[in-house]
C-alpha cells in the first residue's frame, strides 16, 4: 500500500522566504516511489504523514533532518476503530 507524505521546506532565518511544499509518494517501507514539488500549498487533509525541515534548504534530499508534525491540519484524519455488530 502507497501512501502520501507531505513535505515542508522552510528557512528559520529569513521568514520572508516562502515555503516550499513537495508531495512524496512512499511505501510502506519508506522508499520514495515518486517525488512531485507543489506550486501552490495544498488544501485538503490527503496525506498520511506531514514533515517539516526549517533549515533553509531547496529540495528535500539536501535536507539531514525533518520533524514530523502532527496533528497538522493536512493531515489525513484516522478511522476510528470499528464497532462490531451485535
Amino acid at each position: 500500500m502507497n501512501r502520501k507524505i507531505l513535505v515542508i521546506l522552510t528557512n528559520r532565518w529569513d521568514r520572508n522566504q516562502k515555503p516550499r511544499f513537495v508531495e512524496l509518494d512512499a511505501d510502506n517501507k519508506g522508499t520514495v516511489l515518486k517525488e512531485s514539488a507543489l506550486r501552490n500549498p495544498p488544501r485538503k487533509p490527503v496525506y498520511a504523514e506531514v514533515w517539516e525541515n526549517d533549515e533553509g534548504k531547496s529540495r528535500w534530499a539536501d535536507c539531514n533532518r525533518f520533524r514530523r508534525r502532527y496533528p497538522h491540519p493536512l493531515e489525513q484524519p484516522k478511522a476510528g476503530p470499528k464497532k462490531a455488530k451485535t
